[in-house]
């Protein structure tokens, strides 16, 4: 496989959709950076929102194509607005589909706990927990999120 030139690994990356493109980059560092071929996210854009929309959503500046499929995507899945959304265990805060902020993970808290917990064993003290703004912060997100797996199950 290392010896392949990288314009076959192209037309091989062509023909898949993004979320299996997406994993191939996973691979090694070399699939890595054929995966993120603008050509290839162009065409991937091109395919799902069409040529206008490409045209209005080009990237600016130092963005990629890999970029704006990405916002673009995530814009369909949770709206323009500003929300809360949760992805596995991680939260984030994003507008018009760009991530404005990280705001934390769920299980590298409950981690934080375990370990703390650990520090403890011998103290009488309760064990520190989740603070109120964490569970009010993981409240919204699961909210958030399941909202819009009912508008999702309502629509189909």
């Amino acid at each position: 496989m290392e010896k392949l030139p990288p314009d076959l690994f192209l037309r091989i990356f062509c023909l898949l959709d993004h979320r299996n493109l997406a994993t191939t980059q996973l691979v090694c560092r070399r699939w890595k950076m054929l995966g993120s071929d603008n050509s290839l996210w162009c065409d991937l854009f091109i395919e799902r929102w069409g040529s206008d929309q490409a045209t209005f959503c080009a990237p600016v500046d130092s963005k990629s194509w890999k970029h704006v499929y990405m916002v673009q995507d995530r814009c369909d899945r949770n709206g323009l607005g500003l929300k809360i959304i949760r992805e596995g265990d991680d939260y984030y805060l994003i507008h018009q589909g760009e991530i404005q902020r990280h705001l934390g993970s769920r299980k590298s808290k409950i981690e934080d706990l375990s370990v703390s917990s650990a520090d403890y064993k011998d103290v009488k003290e309760e064990v520190p927990s989740l603070s109120i703004l964490d569970k009010i912060l993981f409240f919204i997100g699961d909210v958030e999120s399941a909202s819009v797996q009912a508008k999702r199950s309502r629509l189909v």
